[in-house]
């Protein structure tokens, strides 16, 4: 892969640096997390005003029309400030597929107010994204009547759902023509969260976000609602769930990032025997080993993020992100608190937060067990295919 940066992508990394930097403190965090909504609006307008928004909406609808590399660098900023605002839901989970997938009409409905800042969007993801077999069998249930699609089922955990004017939700097209089962009958549908019938469950996750559960009850959507239909949804699907897997390594990086440079300041700053902790083997050997997982979280993250963008075959690097960004960056998280003493167990200090978010990132759309089951079901259908 191409390690170095365009300089456009630099100017990106920069600005996303700088809006978190100035707006996303550790007070400002903890006040924004004792809300209702736990949602920065103050910071969300900064990043609409620094045009970091429409990174990955097309031109003409006013964005800049970059890729998958772009906002990865946005996540990796918020990954290390630990801010609570919906990028990854809206940007990934719910603007790509819309810009990818969508109707002439559903781009221009929803994709210049994504840019502006004024649409948050989000997707129901977490079901299809946590099997270890890559079944991908929706909780929601679709079915045709009269010809408009009616939604029943729950989905569970939907990022941010609260904040979302349209939430993205794969379904099981009930009497689909010509489907046979239900990967066949997969379908994408936007959901209006506002709609009679739909019913929003508020949920706080481990990162102290909330990802309400989505309950659908004879939700009609009609046919401008309708993503991608049956016959095409099990690609679609895919299709996401890579693009959503990328963007949880981005925001890991970010959080390992700042976790191990944060307990590199702390070990020098606090001394024992007359001189500082960054001195005792004990430390430095642990602080080594988080930094080492860290690179190899970017490594694998930025590998993954660069085959999507440049259309190269993804799904093994995106299975290697995910594992690293799972299993080593709960190692990180958890060393760089352990490095901290006493002041890691106080939930109040900073260094927690990032505890906890390395943990929702770890178990969200797959555990470490689970992608490497996915990433060794790929390499041995590989293998099959190449003796045959």
């Amino acid at each position: 892969m191409e390690f170095s940066f365009s300089e456009e992508q630099e100017a990106v990394a920069e600005a996303a640096s700088s809006v978190f930097n100035g707006s996303a403190g550790s007070e400002r965090v903890a006040e924004i997390e004792r809300t209702d909504d736990r949602f920065d609006a103050d910071l969300w307008s900064a990043l609409a005003r620094s045009n970091l928004l429409g990174l990955a909406v097309p031109v003409e609808h006013g964005g800049s029309g970059l890729g998958l590399v772009e906002v990865c660098e946005v996540l990796e900023a918020q990954g290390r400030a630990v801010a609570p605002v919906p990028v990854w839901a809206t940007l990934v989970l719910g603007a790509m597929p819309i810009a990818s997938f969508g109707t002439p009409e559903q781009k221009a409905r929803w994709l210049p107010g994504v840019a502006t800042g004024e649409v948050c969007l989000s997707a129901a993801l977490t079901e299809v994204g946590s099997s270890s077999r890559g079944n991908m069998v929706p909780s929601v249930q679709a079915r045709l009547d009269a010809g408009v699609w009616r939604l029943d089922g729950v989905a569970h955990g939907v990022p941010q759902a609260h904040l979302a004017s349209q939430i993205v939700v794969p379904v099981v097209a009930q009497g689909a023509p010509g489907a046979q089962g239900a990967q066949s009958s997969l379908a994408v549908m936007l959901v209006d969260p506002l709609a009679p019938g739909v019913t929003l469950e508020r949920a706080v996750t481990t990162d102290r976000q909330v990802h309400p559960h989505l309950h659908l009850e004879g939700v009609q959507v009609p046919d401008g609602q309708v993503l991608v239909g049956p016959g095409e949804g099990e690609n679609a699907v895919s299709w996401m769930l890579e693009r959503a897997r990328v963007g949880l390594c981005a925001m890991a990086l970010g959080v390992c990032e700042e976790a191990v440079g944060r307990a590199a300041s702390y070990l020098n700053e606090r001394q024992q025997f007359g001189r500082p902790l960054s001195t005792f083997q004990g430390t430095m050997l642990r602080a080594a080993d988080a930094y080492i997982d860290t690179e190899a979280i970017r490594v694998t993250l930025w590998d993954a993020a660069w085959r999507i963008d440049t259309a190269r075959p993804a799904a093994e690097a995106v299975a290697a992100a995910k594992w690293w960004a799972a299993e080593a960056g709960q190692r990180v998280v958890h060393a760089t608190q352990h490095l901290h003493g006493g002041m890691g167990a106080d939930i109040e200090y900073p260094i927690h937060r990032y505890f906890l978010w390395g943990k929702q990132i770890e178990l969200m759309l797959g555990a470490p067990s689970a992608e490497l089951a996915r990433l060794g079901a790929m390499l041995a259908k590989r293998i099959k295919e190449s003796v045959a």
